[in-house]
């Protein structure tokens, strides 16, 4: 699915979105649930890409729906392999996450990748800008490009309305809130969550910032 021009949502990846950006270089934002990674080098193919055309694969954070792929996307495509320092224990599994992520780390296996770089704030890579979104999890970040915010996990498109992820699946609901507010003083269009379609901001942000 083509968003905008060089923006696509990868098929076969529903359920925990990966996206593709065709810019300055071509990068893939997130990995999905463990499993997909010939789903994912499917897609490419199918835009025309071969793996070894990726340059990079950015991670918003540490949940197994989200590095699910990340060492096989590496290994296939030799891409830079970037993530939130913050959150690197739990990617290498040197620390167990907390709550009901723990339960989830259970129930999917997911092989630590090697992380190659991790991020400055306010830095500019490829084209997209990195901003630090903590919350969710401590580390978590969000990227903006042109007028799209791919948001991770800050927020999830349900039935048309951007919402937080649920109580239970966030690290710190205080950062959250700093985050949500401080994200909506950027200026983008769209906003491409990991869960649910993308969508047109309009006035959706500044309803989830007042909840």
């Amino acid at each position: 699915m083509e968003i905008t021009k060089g923006i696509h949502l990868l098929d076969g990846t529903k359920g925990s979105y990966v996206y593709l950006i065709l810019g300055e270089e071509p990068v893939l934002i997130d990995t999905s649930l463990p499993g997909r990674a010939h789903t994912i080098l499917d897609s490419l193919e199918y835009l025309g890409l071969k793996p070894t055309d990726l340059a990079h694969i950015f991670l918003t954070h540490y949940d197994v729906d989200h590095i699910g792929n990340a060492r096989a996307l590496r290994e296939a495509s030799g891409a830079k392999l970037w993530a939130p320092r913050e959150d690197l224990p739990y990617i290498r599994g040197e620390m167990n996450p907390p709550g009901v992520r723990r339960l989830i780390q259970m129930l999917y296996r997911v092989d630590a990748p090697q992380i190659d770089e991790t991020y400055k704030p306010g830095q500019t890579i490829a084209g997209l800008e990195v901003i630090p979104t903590p919350g969710h999890t401590l580390g978590h970040v969000s990227f903006r490009i042109h007028d799209i915010l791919f948001s991770g996990d800050l927020v999830r498109n349900k039935n048309g309305k951007l919402q937080p992820q649920p109580a239970m699946a966030t690290w710190d609901r205080a950062a959250l809130k700093r985050s949500l507010s401080e994200v909506g003083n950027y200026a983008f269009t769209w906003v491409c969550p990991a869960h649910g379609e993308p969508i047109q901001r309009g006035n959706l942000w500044e309803t989830l910032v007042e909840c």
